[in-house]
């Protein structure tokens, strides 16, 4: 079956994720999703393959580059190549509820870990352009800023 490449006009991704304080009160009434996530191939210098199966979403995600601009390239798979890769990715998989929370003109997606991560919540905010990065004044719900923070990179939580 042939790929499905998503549309996009850029393939760089540009985001900064913050650990959570405390959660929004109205955190329920959000669009939710949850994701299962494998990595077939990361290594040192910021390079991941990785499955990502959002609701009834699947991808294929090529990632490179380390810190909050990335090069990124997304492509859709059916259900059926998914399930063909998945088990490649045994031993690095993590499992996560997606909240996506507007913010004046942002979308902050709080990601609440389970398995081997539970207890851990980080929030991503992703940007069109590198001054709205750095310009972006986090609601105080967010604490830390761990952009680029390896503790924090789901590759590495995916092997833990």
């Amino acid at each position: 079956m042939p790929f499905h490449p998503v549309p996009s006009s850029d393939s760089q991704e540009i985001e900064r994720k913050f650990l959570v304080k405390r959660l929004p009160r109205d955190l329920e009434q959000h669009r939710n999703r949850e994701i299962e996530q494998g990595y077939l191939a990361a290594s040192r210098d910021g390079t991941q393959l990785r499955l990502r199966k959002a609701g009834r979403q699947h991808s294929l995600t090529f990632k490179r580059g380390s810190g909050i601009v990335r090069e990124e390239w997304e492509i859709n798979l059916t259900p059926a190549q998914f399930e063909r890769l998945w088990p490649a990715t045994a031993g690095c998989r993590l499992r996560k509820k997606r909240y996506d929370v507007p913010f004046g003109e942002f979308v902050i997606e709080v990601d609440i870990y389970e398995g081997s991560n539970k207890g851990l919540i980080v929030a991503e905010v992703e940007f069109e352009t590198k001054e709205q990065c750095e310009q972006f004044q986090p609601p105080d719900w967010l604490g830390r800023d761990v952009s680029g923070k390896p503790r924090y990179s789901n590759v590495k939580l995916a092997r833990e």
